[in-house]
């Protein structure tokens, strides 16, 4: 019963679509019609998927296995909480999901944005319905979430036990906030440009649609990195995996995007960047969405294998690009007088810092589709990793850092460095500072060196903004500052981390210059749906101090999955990480111990950016 009334209503929702483009078209000067239907009909689209979704929802609940996507991802012995999550932990459920943000996305924009041009909001309103309809044929055609079984299986399949987290089950919901809100900046943009609407007043009203996409698009990409972190047993926050890689990309074009929108709201400069970036985010979003579900990819993350839906995502985005692309070149007004920036000046180190954004972002780009692009040429096979990343991204690092700390010193228009004595000493404090730091350790001196220099340098100069501003420009100082915090996190804990690796019996004792651990016992639990192998370990460090920690292994009923979980002791300095796993036909277990300095800060850090863009917002909004 549920399932039917989620596909009519999906269907009814689709109906929905079609009438607002007719009534658009058919009535586009006359903007008391639109006020009046429109925003009605949009709000009964939303309602309409609102009801859908849902139903999928009661589904999983109550365990409705004659829905197969209910008998694919779901299990009776499944705790609720994961049976709710698990209506969007699938590739049917997660574009259901997706459509449901798209048409209340749409609709908050009609609401918030009824002082704009009557024309502009009518235009973007169709271009976000022609992405709404694509999705909704996407959905009933090749990914339909309320396809019936019959007979009715007794037992479903159950959901993928590193998927049953709850860092994981609110993950998707926030990423696609973040790639949902690219969408209205794209219609947003393309109905701006063919109106000839891209001034200040435009910069203004889109700058909250970007600010809120940039801040989930964030906090997903951290509830993902903290995920990985310790769920897969790795003891790392990035592993540069493709998919990691597929939210970086839109982030990396909507944090430049932001910068963009930030010189035009002021000076109406960087337009043209504006509204490239503007499609690029979106063009990105969607590209990621093509090879998480093409089967292209393959990663834990990954929600399909069908080339079918690939191909429809594909034709697709294609179309989109080139609509995106005909609206830019025809109708874009370029300036007939270009105006030259001073070389010194807060528009030419943001333009600076956009072409440093732009190269990392080609990088990481190459990174994830080489490998993809060689494979069909040749049937090779290769897999790209942090060292290409690194090699390629950490030279450009430093000078970025550089330009980032100074750039928000200078004045618009025209600066110069007088007064600016401060600059000079903090770089020579970070310079010593650093110095002191990597001298004695047996790493790579030069390019360590020049690294946490440029960081304690970008860290010194945001934190002495505090001090000397106060609140004036507190959104970008926050962000600024969490961002240093961030590289000096990031690299500390690459400088500092050690690692032990080792197979172990009962009883047994592991000895080196660093650790003393001592394998104490083993105990089985059995839990509702899986039983649990947990391990005892005392781990004494050259203090003498010692630490209990308690790996483990689950074994799941449905599907029948083994997996590690790591215990993780965590302080405001280090976190200690250990897993084990079962050697088979052996009675030895492989230990992984690691010591992980300034983790907790890493993800401080990111929290703190967010904040900063939080700030921003509210900001934006009360103005």
């Amino acid at each position: 019963m549920t399932s039917t009334i989620g596909f009519y209503s999906l269907t009814f929702g689709l109906v929905c679509s079609f009438l607002i483009i007719f009534f658009s078209v058919k009535n586009f000067n006359n903007s008391q019609f639109f006020d009046n239907k429109i925003l009605s009909i949009t709000f009964l689209q939303f309602f309409f998927v609102t009801i859908s979704f849902f139903s999928l929802i009661l589904a999983f609940v109550y365990s409705d296995f004659s829905n197969e996507t209910v008998f694919n991802h779901s299990h009776t012995t499944k705790p609720l909480f994961y049976k709710i999550s698990g209506t969007w932990g699938n590739h049917e459920g997660s574009l259901l999901l997706w459509l449901l943000v798209l048409t209340f996305f749409i609709f908050v924009f009609l609401l918030k944005s009824q002082k704009q041009k009557k024309e502009y909001r009518i235009l973007t309103s169709l271009i976000q319905q022609v992405i709404i309809i694509g999705f909704f044929f996407f959905l009933i055609k090749t990914s339909n979430p309320f396809n019936y079984i019959f007979p009715v299986p007794a037992q479903g399949l159950g959901l993928n036990p590193i998927l049953q987290d709850p860092a994981l089950a609110i993950h998707p919901p926030i990423l696609y906030l973040g790639y949902v809100g690219s969408s209205i900046i794209f219609s947003s943009a393309l109905a701006a440009t063919t109106l000839n609407y891209v001034s200040k007043d435009w910069a203004k009203h889109i700058k909250q649609w970007v600010l809120v996409s940039w801040i989930f698009l964030t906090l997903g990409i951290l509830l993902g990195s903290i995920w990985a972190y310790y769920e897969l047993g790795w003891g790392g926050f990035w592993f540069w995996d493709p998919v990691e890689n597929v939210s970086l990309m839109p982030w990396l074009a909507l944090t430049t995007l932001l910068h963009c929108i930030l010189v035009l709201e002021k000076k109406l400069l960087l337009s043209s960047w504006a509204i490239i970036l503007s499609i690029a985010t979106f063009t990105l979003s969607m590209s990621g969405t093509f090879l998480v579900r093409s089967g292209i990819l393959n990663s834990v993350h990954t929600f399909a294998n069908d080339p079918e839906r690939g191909l429809y995502i594909l034709i697709f985005l294609f179309c989109l690009i080139f609509l995106s692309l005909f609206i830019f070149f025809f109708f874009f007004k370029f300036e007939k007088k270009k105006k030259n920036l001073f070389w010194l000046s807060k528009e030419t180190a943001i333009l600076i810092n956009n072409w440093f954004m732009m190269y990392f972002l080609s990088v990481v780009l190459i990174g994830t589709i080489y490998p993809i692009f060689l494979e069909v040429f040749s049937s090779e096979k290769i897999s790209i990793g942090p060292p290409f990343y690194n090699k390629l991204i950490i030279p450009f690092l430093v000078p970025f850092l550089l330009a980032m700390a100074i750039g928000p010193k200078l004045k618009w228009i025209k600066s110069n460095f007088e007064n600016k004595k401060h600059l000079i000493l903090f770089f020579i404090i970070s310079l010593l500072l650093s110095i002191l730091i990597i001298r004695n350790l047996d790493i790579s001196f030069l390019l360590n060196t020049v690294l946490v220099t440029s960081a304690f340098y970008l860290f010194f100069i945001t934190s002495r903004d505090f001090f000397v501003k106060g609140f004036k420009r507190l959104s970008q100082n926050i962000a600024h500052f969490g961002f240093s915090l961030l590289i000096l996190s990031i690299l500390f804990n690459n400088i500092f981390s050690t690692e032990v690796i080792s197979n172990l019996k009962l009883g047994e004792t592991l000895e080196n210059e660093n650790f003393k651990i001592k394998f104490e016992n083993i105990k089985e639990i059995n839990e509702y749906n899986y039983k649990s192998i947990k391990g005892k370990f005392t781990v004494q460090d050259l203090n003498g101090s010692n630490e209990i920690m308690y790996p483990e292994l689950r074994i799941y009923n449905q599907p029948n999955i083994v997996t590690s979980e790591a215990d993780i002791k965590t302080n405001l300095l280090t976190d200690k990480f250990m897993t084990m796993n079962y050697i088979q036909n052996q009675d030895y277990f492989n230990i992984r111990y690691q010591v992980k300095p300034f983790m907790l800060w890493i993800w401080l850090s990111v929290l703190l950016i967010c904040f900063g863009g939080v700030i921003s917002f509210i900001k934006k909004y009360e103005g």
